[in-house]
């Protein structure tokens, strides 16, 4: 079953930082990630939600590619399989890019709006989805960076391990 946490840092870059380091740590197979969303709130503005997973420009891609093959054989029908494969190929892009902007994955987009107004002006914060991880690795890895733990799906028991865990470097 994937876990919610929504770890909050001071500064502006320091999630992203952290989203490099927990990819960095995906490869070396210690965090499986579903989904992951960095949200900033600069001083006196709004807030900006970075997307790790572009699905507009997926869909694009894989539109493409379905639509040009269909297309390249759909032309090889009226004999200009040329001009199919890009006339499918451009309908194909067209199609998968607005699947992907219709399309809502990982972590609820409005879940994330809202509660990412209450990430404090100066900071930023990070919305992960994990199905699994090898959690004293990871905690070790992050934990200079001073996250403060804002919400999670954990039980109670496995929370207040985890904000212990983080909590043992200002220590």
């Amino acid at each position: 079953m994937a876990e919610l946490v929504v770890l909050d840092f001071d500064g502006l870059e320091t999630a992203d930082t952290v989203l490099g380091k927990l990819r960095e740590l995906r490869k070396a197979h210690l965090i499986d990630l579903l989904d992951a969303v960095v949200v900033i709130r600069p001083q006196g503005g709004d807030i900006q939600i970075k997307q790790s997973v572009n699905l507009t420009a997926l869909g694009a891609s894989q539109g493409l590619t379905t639509g040009a093959l269909l297309g390249g054989l759909a032309g090889l029908l009226v004999l200009n399989p040329l001009a199919g494969f890009a006339l499918g190929g451009a309908a194909g892009a067209a199609m998968g890019a607005l699947g992907g902007k219709l399309s809502d994955f990982g972590i609820n987009d409005g879940f994330i709006r809202e509660f990412g107004q209450t990430v404090a002006p100066g900071t930023s914060a990070l919305f992960l989805l994990i199905a699994k991880a090898t959690t004293d690795k990871v905690v070790a890895e992050i934990r200079d960076y001073r996250p403060r733990v804002l919400k999670t799906s954990l039980s109670a028991e496995q929370e207040e391990g985890l904000r212990e865990a983080l909590a043992a470097a200002e220590a």
